[in-house]
């Protein structure tokens, strides 16, 4: 990333959450000319809060477009009604969540940004608020008026690109047309060519046990899903599948694979969280703006505490780093 790029934007999540506590913490492990490089989204009581009770002392300045030579770049988002102490479900928490992100995505639209990077959210705050989304990725297509969008985890040793995520296990099964899982197969082998993969291997875990044992356990995996791993094939993609997900996960992980297709949410997101818990990074794709974010939840039960630990942190913006460096290099 060049200091020529836009700063990218953090938005802060859940007042009440661990958010602006392992913002902090990730921002002060950077050099000066590294902090410059983001602008944080979120409300500036509660970052100073999250400074003291981390033992933090790095001053909050706010941004006016240019880089902030000392400190932590600030987009004050006045919400009325915080409770104004951490570890409170509040719909003004959902409501200021809310807020932050559309200042974040309105700032990457037109270019004031180079991309965003989400602390956590409370769904329950956020639809208490009267902001109906599964989430981030949700929220995030709706606010940028995308037809689709997808969540991809990734760490260093496994990474998964989700068909469905935050839906009714009976929902996702009808939700793995061979339409969406061939829209899938191509989202991915995209975004691993953009980040430098020449030729991504990719692998589509089965719906079924064992892939349906031919219909013995179910016909998705013959009638949905093998026809979109045939289309993509004849695209020129290496994509294999389905394979049973009982020894994908495993193959994948030992490096057979460079891309897990997952059905459904639990399916991509216990592997991942069981290899790298601290350091794999949420990623939307197929919106007109980057989008990374940690991959954990507002952890209510510690907020304020200062004992959030900032991995995860760390690796989502080094992610939105190479996001943005990968774009500025196609488009200039």
């Amino acid at each position: 990333m060049t200091s020529s790029l836009p700063p990218i934007a953090i938005t802060m999540g859940d007042p009440s959450g661990v958010g602006a506590e392992v913002i902090v913490k990730a921002l002060a492990e950077r050099d000066a000319e590294s902090r410059a490089r983001f602008v944080v989204i979120g409300d500036r009581e509660t970052l100073e809060r999250a400074l003291k009770v981390c033992g933090l002392s790095l001053a909050l300045a706010d941004f006016d477009g240019s880089p902030v030579a000392d400190g932590i770049a600030l987009v004050h988002v006045p919400v009325a009604g915080l409770p104004g102490r951490f570890s409170v479900l509040s719909p003004a928490c959902g409501e200021a969540s809310y807020q932050y992100i559309r200042r974040a995505v309105e700032m990457a639209l037109k270019g004031e940004a180079a991309g965003i990077v989400t602390a956590p959210i409370s769904k329950e705050a956020l639809n208490a608020a009267g902001h109906h989304y599964d989430g981030h990725t949700g929220l995030l297509a709706a606010l940028t008026q995308s037809a689709s969008s997808w969540m991809l985890l990734a760490s260093e040793r496994l990474k998964v690109i989700h068909v469905s995520t935050h839906v009714a296990l009976r929902d996702a099964i009808g939700r793995a047309t061979t339409e969406r899982v061939l829209a899938t197969i191509r989202t991915g082998h995209a975004h691993l060519r953009r980040m430098g993969y020449e030729r991504p291997r990719i692998a589509v875990a089965g719906m079924n046990p064992h892939c349906g044992e031919n219909g013995l356990f179910g016909t998705e995996d013959d009638d949905a899903l093998r026809p979109a791993v045939v289309a993509a094939k004849a695209e020129g993609i290496d994509v294999e599948g389905p394979i049973s997900a009982d020894t994908l996960y495993y193959r994948a992980y030992q490096g057979a694979f460079d891309l897990v297709i997952a059905q459904y949410h639990d399916q991509g997101h216990i592997p991942i969280k069981l290899v790298a818990f601290d350091s794999a990074v949420n990623v939307s794709l197929g919106l007109p703006i980057d989008r990374t974010s940690v991959d954990h939840g507002t952890a209510f039960d510690i907020a304020g505490t200062g004992k959030a630990k900032h991995v995860n942190m760390l690796a989502a913006l080094a992610y939105a780093e190479r996001l943005a460096a990968s774009r500025s290099k196609a488009t200039g």
